[in-house]
């Protein structure tokens, strides 16, 4: 994160541009601070241009911080969704009880703080949670929420920071993309690599070395001495991709390789389009992603989350601002494959 002039230059990747405010006699770094942490400016002109400054391009690293649990879940199969940051947003804080503020499950019990790193496929994929995106996201009432509160300003909640933070467009899952990382930070401010994804496997490489095994102890149902974990959750999102009139399943390794998914480099041709897949509907007139599904019920995650179609749904807070619900099939509308484009 960085806080420049408005005539200061930067040499930085084009890839993670900066934060940016223009600093003024009456615009001081505390003013924009207090701004940035008052609902009563969700709507500041000048605030809405310092947030759209944290850009995201095509190849941008995320970070998303994790409590030990919800690594084993990315480890079963999980793909990134909700609440995210952009990598260089966080740079500056490695303390783990620093970051475990960020978790979105509300754990703070840990020594050690994990995150799951990646690379952003499409920009399109994000989006800031605050209107006009998620209007109702930041007046949902505490009783119904995990996590900390939204502000509704595009920033974390900090007495100090700059945060700008991000969700998955419509709390989408996001296929994960290749060489996605699970980190671990511990006391002093190491960062440990514990794992990284192999998507033609569809599943983690084990990096940790033997100083750092203890640390996959802290992780449910994780063997420090497998170097490999398979992935067993079906995903339910994935990348498609064509090649004249043939459609693939895709892999992405942002920022310029898209690829056919195959266990043989000789066939991973890249791709000509590319579009993520996933399922959606409409219960009790709410839009939703499914999930998983059976013959008879439908796990469902709103798309936008607000007072009105949490309690049409009855849906559940299992993340800060992930809210999903069970549904009878039989009852969903406009039940449907949606296909995001990309543009390659």
């Amino acid at each position: 994160m960085t806080v420049t002039g408005e005539d200061s230059e930067l040499g930085t990747d084009p890839l993670d541009p900066p934060l940016m405010a223009p600093l003024r006699r009456d615009l001081t770094w505390p003013q924009v601070q207090l701004r940035s942490q008052s609902v009563s400016y969700r709507d500041d002109p000048e605030l809405r241009r310092i947030r759209a400054t944290a850009a995201i391009r095509r190849g941008t690293r995320m970070t998303k911080v994790l409590s030990a649990a919800q690594v084993a879940g990315h480890l079963g199969g999980w793909l990134p969704y909700g609440f995210c940051y952009r990598s260089c947003d966080l740079e500056h804080l490695r303390d783990p009880a620093e970051l475990a503020l960020l978790r979105t499950d509300g754990s703070v019990d840990s020594e050690v703080t994990f995150a799951l790193r990646w690379r952003a496929t499409d920009p399109i994929d994000y989006e800031v949670p605050a209107s006009p995106a998620q209007p109702g996201l930041a007046a949902l009432p505490a009783h119904s929420r995990v996590g900390a509160m939204v502000l509704g300003t595009g920033f974390s909640p900090s007495t100090d920071d700059l945060i700008p933070e991000y969700v998955t467009a419509g709390f989408a899952d996001l296929p994960i993309p290749a060489n996605a990382q699970l980190l671990a930070y511990v006391p002093g401010g190491d960062e440990v690599v514990l794992y990284t994804y192999q998507p033609e496997q569809h599943g983690w490489l084990r990096l940790a070395g033997p100083r750092w095994r203890g640390l996959l102890g802290e992780i449910p149902g994780a063997s420090p001495d497998r170097e490999y974990v398979p992935c067993t959750a079906s995903a339910s999102a994935r990348l498609v991709g064509r090649i004249d009139d043939k459609e693939y399943e895709a892999v992405a390794d942002p920022p310029g390789e898209f690829r056919v998914r195959a266990l043989t480099r000789a066939a991973r041709y890249p791709v000509q389009t590319l579009s993520r897949r996933a399922e959606q509907a409409l219960w009790r007139g709410v839009p939703a992603w499914v999930l998983q599904r059976d013959e008879t019920w439908a796990r469902l995650r709103l798309l936008r989350p607000e007072g009105e179609a949490v309690n049409l749904t009855g849906a559940r807070c299992y993340e800060r601002g992930v809210y999903e619900a069970w549904a009878p099939v039989d009852e969903l509308a406009d039940h449907h494959i949606a296909d995001i484009a990309y543009q390659l």
